[in-house]
């Protein structure tokens, strides 16, 4: 088990500890900029690169986005019961619950598992949260600079949705020079986050450990119960059924902390979720793919 493990996590452990040593050494690095850029930018261009050019079932993909709202709604619903019955700000909380790290964690371990069938039902995951992070996230975290419709339609990861679709249905295939643009700039994409990933774990803080791991608990936990729950009414199997449930039982999202931090929502709390519960999946990760593969 051991030996088909260490393949798929050695990589996402190198990239964080790159990040990780790079802000300890003092090192400068805007992890807001290189999100914005990988969301804008080069997660665009590795979705179209990807869904340009691997065989994957339209039908597999649809259920595999599917399977991300149920999950979603399912954990929104854990977001709103929980803090509420502990006493604590639900709109500070609900996002950590609905918006996991399907991008730095997910989309990585998911390729290493499974190949690229896995990163293309992955990024059917990663797109659908996507869209709604930044409009919901903002909203939530009470801010009003979402921007609506317009704001959405601002995205671009928006557009590469609506061609990595029609490259599906049709079964299209980009032109090499086209091809190959998309996947130099969409390469950058996992490392970037993943760096990123460990730049924040080495600048966060954790406060208040125990209100902290039992948030990270209940979101890798509920998480993978939500996705348990959703493979199960949806009936999907082999690479799709890994897929979902890697991708239900990611840890907090680091984009809920900038959410937080810049509109004053208890970000040192939501911090203290991002770095407990990612510290938390370098053990679960494992033991879902040793269950998994």
């Amino acid at each position: 088990m051991i030996t088909e493990i260490f393949p798929v996590m050695a990589p996402v452990l190198a990239c964080a500890a790159i990040g990780y040593f790079w802000a300890r050494q003092g090192y400068q690095f805007d992890p807001e900029f290189v999100s914005r850029l990988v969301l804008n930018v080069a997660a665009p261009c590795l979705m179209l690169s990807v869904l340009g050019s691997v065989q994957i079932d339209l039908i597999t993909f649809r259920e595999t986005a599917l399977a991300c709202v149920l999950v979603a709604i399912l954990m929104a619903v854990i977001g709103i019961i929980v803090p509420r019955v502990l006493g604590h700000d639900v709109r500070a909380y609900l996002p950590s619950f609905v918006f996991p790290n399907v991008g730095n964690m997910g989309l990585p371990v998911c390729l290493l598992a499974f190949g690229e069938e896995g990163l293309a039902l992955a990024l059917a995951f990663f797109m659908m949260l996507s869209v709604a992070h930044f409009p919901a996230g903002i909203l939530l975290a009470g801010g009003r600079q979402a921007g609506g419709i317009s704001g959405l339609l601002k995205m671009p990861i928006l557009y590469a949705i609506v061609l990595a679709l029609l490259l599906l249905w049709q079964d299209w295939r980009l032109p090499a020079a086209l091809q190959n643009s998309l996947q130099l700039i969409g390469g950058m994409t996992i490392p970037l986050m993943l760096i990123t990933l460990g730049v924040s774990l080495q600048r966060l803080q954790v406060r208040q450990f125990k209100t902290a791991l039992l948030y990270s608990v209940l979101r890798i936990g509920g998480g993978f119960g939500a996705g348990l729950l959703v493979v199960w009414m949806l009936d999907l199997q082999g690479v799709a059924r890994g897929v979902v449930l890697i991708q239900a039982s990611m840890p907090v999202a680091v984009f809920n902390y900038l959410f937080a931090e810049r509109f004053g929502r208890e970000p040192e709390a939501v911090a203290g979720m991002v770095v407990t519960s990612t510290l938390l999946s370098f053990v679960t990760v494992p033991l879902l793919l040793g269950w998994l593969l």
